[in-house]
């Protein structure tokens, strides 16, 4: 391979970066933005044109014109590859050393080794994250604590399934410059799948597995198709037999319900499953319909079930469409998780997870999330009593489900209260996880939940609608910015500080994102310019 340094690096250097960021795993990403940063601005440009359609009235509806698409009964996709015929039980979590250790000997079926909503993007936590993947793919990985406690990974290890950033996310420590000369910030979704692929693609093959993703945050099928040429086009550049590459797409846009077939059909060669991703789902919701009156107006978010009409709907089409396509239907993660200091907290956990699962189970999904170890087992008995020893139920047909476009915005189906403790708890979860967030933590344990960039999203999102929309709560509160203020300052003045904590920089992104007229499509994006970023051109300003 010809040797391109039009990608260069500003992140500082860490033990064992030089191996993933070789010059010949940076020229391969040089080339995939060649060929596809132009297109990803045209669909993100297509996403502000959807947005504004949904704000100025336009309903969703399945498009005319896949018609056709949609009632080809012929067609099916590639399926599971090796490796990932049985799903039943998959861990989701970030990519630092510990959890790497600690999902690969969880003993789940996959893991889904997260670069997204469970990542901090602070530029140690990416290339860390790929050098750990990279070691871990190679049977070479361990981790010390700080107490001097050694831990190796065990002789059976899940499948991995790497989630690479969404569309919208930019990496500012790569400095991509185009064949005309001109410098931008190289997408994040191209390096996190770029050098992933470059490093470990033939390796996984040849180990029995391969290159498998789950591809989060897309809207519609043409930014699955986007990613399906991209596949092709690393298969050819890496010497791969197509079909080698493998995806899972996350259904967690509100839009995207409205296209399964179609973005099954755009990924047919490369297309493992869908996965119904309950949290951004939600926040899709609000952000898409947050405008358009009270009657999108969602209540407080432990209202918010899976047993809802609305959000079964969508499960339930899920699940059909998978099934009838030959793909898998893989369910999302319950929040609740285990307290090992504490039983009563535990057991209502698993409680709770166990009936999740088994509702999951029961209606046809082939597997399922969760986001802790402890909870493996709990997932695992649900699925057991349905699969038994198949290793899924992609042949359970479900020609029964019949959903129609108002089905999946049945808003109106949820239990419509607000209450003032929901205000406050949305406040509360907001500014404790931005401020893990900010530290390099991007999945907390918060009050017993597992909460990540989506649940955060979901928090901020609902303060802004609320406050918008001006909601009177159960308790008879008018939700105003100035109702906001004084709970997040309360949050502040009740928060067990310390001098390295990040608790005012959190603060004033929840007033960003909250309190101001504009609603920022995603808090992550001014949060990850405005304190994460840490390149070299910035710190030699500073130093001068």
């Amino acid at each position: 391979m010809t040797i391109d340094s039009r990608m260069t690096v500003l992140g500082s250097s860490e033990p064992g970066f030089d191996t993933i960021l070789s010059p010949e795993a940076l020229t391969f990403t040089t080339r995939l933005h060649d060929q596809f940063a132009g297109r990803r601005q045209e669909r993100l440009n297509a996403r502000m044109v959807q947005r504004k359609n949904i704000e100025n009235g336009r309903n969703l509806g399945f498009l005319s014109e896949t018609a056709a698409i949609r009632a080809d009964s012929g067609w099916r996709v590639a399926g599971a590859g090796p490796g990932l015929e049985d799903r039943r039980v998959e861990i989701t979590g970030p990519t630092d050393r510990k959890m790497t250790v600690n999902a690969l000997n969880s003993g789940a079926k996959v893991w889904l080794a997260d670069l997204e909503d469970a990542t901090s993007p602070t530029w140690s936590n990416i290339i860390g994250g790929q050098l750990s993947l990279y070691d871990a793919i190679r049977h070479q990985v361990d981790f010390t604590s700080e107490a001097g406690k050694h831990y190796t990974v065990g002789e059976t290890t899940p499948t991995i399934v790497m989630r690479p950033r969404g569309w919208h996310l930019v990496e500012k420590h790569l400095r991509y410059t185009d064949r005309a000369g001109l410098g931008k910030a190289a997408s994040a979704s191209l390096v996190d799948f770029g050098l992933y692929a470059f490093h470990n693609a033939a390796a996984l093959i040849a180990d029995g597995r391969g290159p498998y993703f789950y591809l989060p945050k897309i809207e519609n099928h043409l930014e699955a198709r986007l990613w399906d040429d991209i596949f092709a086009f690393s298969e050819i550049a890496l010497g791969l037999q197509h079909g080698s590459i493998r995806a899972t797409v996350l259904i967690e846009t509100i839009t995207a319900a409205f296209e399964m077939d179609e973005i099954l059909y755009e990924l047919k060669d490369h297309c493992a499953g869908l996965n119904a991703g309950r949290w951004d789902y939600i926040f899709s919701l609000i952000k898409n319909f947050r405008g358009r009156g009270r009657q999108f107006v969602l209540p407080d978010r432990d209202r918010i079930t899976m047993t809802s009409p609305m959000m079964h709907n969508y499960t339930e089409l899920l699940v059909a469409t998978c099934h009838r396509r030959g793909a898998h239907a893989i369910g999302g993660m319950s929040a609740f998780i285990p307290n090992r200091r504490d039983p009563e907290i535990t057991a209502q956990a698993i409680t709770k997870v166990h009936d999740d699962k088994r509702r999951e189970a029961t209606d046809g999904f082939d597997g399922t999330w969760v986001a802790h170890p402890d909870l493996v087992a709990t997932a695992r008995e649900e699925f057991d009593a349905v699969l038994g020893d198949r290793p899924n139920q992609v042949d359970r047909q479900r020609p029964e489900v019949d959903v129609s476009a108002a089905d999946l915005l049945d808003v109106r189906s949820f239990d419509q209260t607000v209450t003032t403790e929901g205000v406050r708890r949305n406040v509360s979860v907001a500014l404790r996880y931005i401020e893990s967030w900010l530290r390099g933590v991007g999945a907390a344990a918060i009050d017993n939940l597992m909460e990540d960039a989506a649940t955060a999203e979901i928090s901020r999102s609902q303060l802004w609608q609320w406050i918008a929309q001006r909601v009177i709560t159960e308790q008879g509160d008018l939700v105003t910015r100035d109702l906001v203020e004084g709970m997040l300052q309360r949050e502040l003045d009740g928060s067990d500080r310390s001098t390295d904590d990040r608790f005012d920089d959190a603060a004033a992104i929840v007033r960003l994102v909250t309190l101001q007229d504009d609603f920022p499509t995603f808090l992550t994006i001014p949060a990850y310019a405005h304190y994460l970023v840490d390149t070299v051109a910035e710190r030699e300003t500073v130093s001068a």
